[in-house]
């Protein structure tokens, strides 16, 4: 089968839906299937992987996208000889895809990997909510419409689409992750690395330190935490446009010396990184499927978030780690409190954490994506080699 793979950005921009859609390609390939990736910009990135088209674009600020309005004409004609094409992004990508793919009768489908409607509120803030909202409610369905199907990775993100109206043929089809790398590391952990003392409960976040993750509220909940557990540490890891400013935070802060930073990360290294922690935490509620926090649970990490779509989706209270109901500093701190002074409690929700990432390896995923294709190409009458 030769599957598309349709994004707005790719490597060397880093973000969960690059992730996944490496991870997924190199899965089907390695199935027998070709898989290509159509993208834009970076035309002068050596890629180290086979297959990745790139169309001209012009780079959006520093985010990593850019913009275009087609593809370039040999991407084109690459695109209408595939069976199947799979939209990872709804504006750009997504319209190219339809003009496209449709009068070619090649099936489409789309995930909702974004919380569109909450980033909206921090990368365009000139547009009141209200604006975003009608404009979600008139675009999404209109959209979905027209691709043979909705992939939502999460329940809550099904929920998300029917609220602004989109009617569309949904499945639920949670993104998957490598989880052989996290449950055995390929180096022995090192805390002393990033400045962590014998001793200390180290609790991790991991992604990008940017607006929309929410990480105020995670530094503010940590310092009233660290004021009751006197070896809690506390360890970002990742780069982002808020680094700076939670650095400076940081600093002034009472527990300067128990907050560390990692910067920027190659991924290959993160399952390393993640072997020190206790803890895992995040704050962010603009989630849909965080793959970082199955990569922490395969680690054997508890999760504290915020009972959020995305985050609610995977992390089950007392099970396999903690939810605060409401997005405050101190109703995450209660749970840092509690994890951190409790061992057997750590140890037990997190031996559960490992077991319950097990149905979130790409090899499953993977597998389940490909059932998928291979229903859509049947549905429509396609053949495949």
């Amino acid at each position: 089968m030769r599957i598309a793979m349709l994004s707005d950005a790719y490597k060397p921009h880093i973000s969960g839906i690059t992730n996944y859609i490496e991870l997924n390609k190199r899965l089907l390939e390695e199935a027998g299937h070709e898989v290509f990736i159509f993208t834009f910009g970076n035309q002068g990135f050596a890629d180290t992987e086979s297959n990745v088209v790139r169309s001209p674009g012009i780079p959006l600020l520093k985010t990593g996208y850019y913009a275009s309005s087609t593809y370039s004409r040999k991407a084109q004609t690459l695109l209408k000889s595939m069976d199947v094409a799979h939209i990872h992004h709804p504006f750009l990508s997504g319209q190219l895809a339809l003009h496209i793919c449709k009068p070619a009768g090649i099936p489409t489908l789309f995930t909702n990997h974004t919380r569109y409607d909450i980033y909206a509120r921090f990368y365009t803030p000139f547009l009141p909510s209200p604006i975003m909202n009608t404009f979600m409610k008139t675009y999404m369905p209109r959209f979905c419409d027209q691709v043979n199907r909705v992939i939502c990775p999460s329940k809550g993100i099904a929920e998300v689409l029917k609220n602004f109206g989109v009617k569309a043929r949904m499945t639920i089809a949670p993104n998957g992750v490598d989880v052989a790398r996290f449950l055995n590391p390929p180096n022995q952990p090192d805390p002393t690395r990033f400045g962590l003392p014998p001793g200390a409960v180290a609790v991790l976040y991991s992604g990008r330190l940017s607006p929309e993750k929410n990480l105020p509220v995670l530094l503010q909940a940590f310092l009233l935490a660290a004021k009751e557990v006197n070896n809690l540490h506390l360890l970002l890891i990742g780069a982002g446009p808020l680094e700076a400013k939670l650095r400076q935070q940081a600093a002034a802060s009472e527990a300067s010396d128990r907050i560390h930073f990692t910067g920027h990360l190659p991924y290959q290294q993160l399952p390393d990184v993640l072997a020190v922690g206790n803890i895992y935490a995040s704050a962010s509620i603009s989630e849909v499927h965080p793959l970082s926090v199955i990569e922490a649970m395969a680690a054997g990490m508890p999760v504290i978030g915020i009972n959020s779509v995305g985050v609610g989706d995977i992390v089950l209270h007392g099970q396999n780690g903690l939810l605060a109901e409401y997005n405050t500093a101190k109703d995450v701190a209660e749970h840092l409190v509690h994890l951190g002074q409790n061992t057997s409690l750590r140890q037990r929700l997190g031996d559960q954490a490992r077991q319950d990432a097990m149905q979130y390896d790409i090899r499953l995923t993977s597998k389940n994506m490909l059932r998928i294709y291979e229903e859509l190409v049947a549905e429509n009458g396609r053949q495949t080699a």
